[in-house]
């Protein structure tokens, strides 16, 4: 049968644990390769679509480098310069890079959409992004906090994370986190804003801690991990002016981080606004560990690939 990853929740919470494992040693083995050290290549003779229908920096180039770096061909397709852009059924497509390709990272709008394609096709489907969740990015940030305190086996029991802003994709796959890890999860969210009912009660039921509160003091209130999302998304611009009223008061900054534990991270998926939902002086400050997390998309997805196609 062939497995997928459409959010988190298609792992069990020992698959998550191997996984983050596997990403801690493919980062520090990659930091020795200048010793001549042998690299694994799991993915040689193998090739990975990455169809983009969204915009994307950090997705494309992490992937098309992971790709490479276990041996594989990455073969990044445009949606609109192609046949899919054009109306082509994602069914179809589905169908057509099954007979191409060894595994498909789709980045795309709808969630409904990366299920018809898992539905539709007969190699493994990883979702790089949908407007509903993202879990790729979660496997990087988990992958922050467990080098930041030391969890790197998966287990987070007794942390805590604090989400501040928009009930978005992020948010969704940190309510997931929550049910595969121990970790608890504080969502400070405004009306209008918050996330979708229906992952919170599936997480819970599946044992996550998870509240969801308007302060966003209350949510930092001694978290391990502070983190935030810009306010106004890709396709979401029109609302920009109507979400930043919304949002005000939502800024992550050195007062809001001085309620967390003192050696609490922060976290930002990236791009960020520097002034909007974060201060300069948070982001580019002591407790930030942006740039590892970023740099950790690329040995997550190594060892998310290397997992997904030995299945």
């Amino acid at each position: 049968m062939t497995r997928h990853f459409r959010t988190l929740l298609d792992l069990s919470s020992a698959e998550l644990a191997t996984i983050l494992s596997r990403a801690h040693a493919l980062k520090a083995g990659r930091g020795r390769a200048h010793l001549g050290e042998a690299q694994p290549r799991p993915l040689a003779g193998k090739s990975v679509a990455i169809v983009l229908e969204k915009a994307s920096t950090r997705t494309r180039v992490s992937f098309e480098v992971g790709v490479f770096e276990l041996g594989g061909l990455p073969v990044t397709l445009i949606a609109k310069d192609t046949q899919l852009g054009r109306g082509e059924p994602i069914e179809d497509t589905a169908r057509m890079l099954s007979g191409y390709t060894h595994a498909i990272v789709y980045r795309t709008f709808g969630q409904e959409r990366v299920e018809t394609l898992a539905k539709h096709a007969r190699v493994p489907v990883i979702n790089g992004l949908s407007d509903q969740f993202h879990p790729c990015q979660l496997l990087a940030d988990l992958q922050a906090v467990g080098e930041a305190f030391d969890r790197r086996g998966g287990d987070f029991s007794g942390l805590r994370a604090a989400w501040i802003g928009d009930g978005n994709n992020m948010a969704h796959s940190w309510i997931n986190a929550a049910a595969l890890t121990g970790l608890e999860v504080v969502l400070a969210c405004p009306d209008g804003y918050r996330p979708s009912e229906a992952v919170v009660d599936n997480a819970r039921r599946l044992g996550a801690k998870v509240r969801v509160v308007k302060d966003p003091a209350e949510a930092s209130d001694g978290a391990h991990v502070v983190t935030t999302d810009v306010w106004a998304s890709m396709g979401q611009e029109e609302e920009a002016r109507d979400r930043q009223r919304a949002f005000e008061g939502y800024l992550v900054d050195a007062a809001l981080m001085a309620r967390a534990q003192k050696d609490a991270i922060f976290l930002h998926c990236l791009p960020a606004h520097r002034g909007e939902e974060v201060a300069a002086d948070v982001i580019d400050g002591p407790q930030s560990r942006v740039w590892d997390e970023a740099e950790n998309r690329l040995h997550a997805q190594k060892a998310l690939l290397e997992w997904i196609v030995s299945q």
